[in-house]
């Protein structure tokens, strides 16, 4: 597949149809947290490591490393709010907040 921002020079009747996925994992490619209305924060003095924001996560957004959550990838966050909602510590360590628009 084509580099999209290399879509934007193509003249309209060469682009591909939309909603067509053309490779595997172009997903990836694409920003879709501009989407997101809000965002989540993470609080890590109250994180307790549970990883279940990153298995529900529909869009692979949690950042996981050495086995610790570290943040979030807004770049394909759609701000769902899933991970707030599964995480089980009271408070919560994740906390949705509106973007600035």
């Amino acid at each position: 597949m084509k580099n999209p921002a290399e879509l934007l020079t193509q003249p309209w009747q060469e682009l591909p149809r939309g909603g067509h996925v053309l490779d595997a994992g172009c997903a990836e490619m694409y920003e879709t947290g501009t989407w997101a209305t809000f965002a989540p924060e993470l609080k890590l003095d109250i994180c307790i490591q549970c990883l279940q924001c990153w298995v529900m996560c529909p869009d692979s957004a949690v950042v996981v490393k050495d086995d610790k959550v570290t943040g979030f990838d807004l770049f394909h966050c759609k701000g769902c709010g899933i991970c707030e909602e599964t995480c089980p510590t009271k408070p919560k360590s994740i906390v949705m907040v509106k973007k600035d628009l």
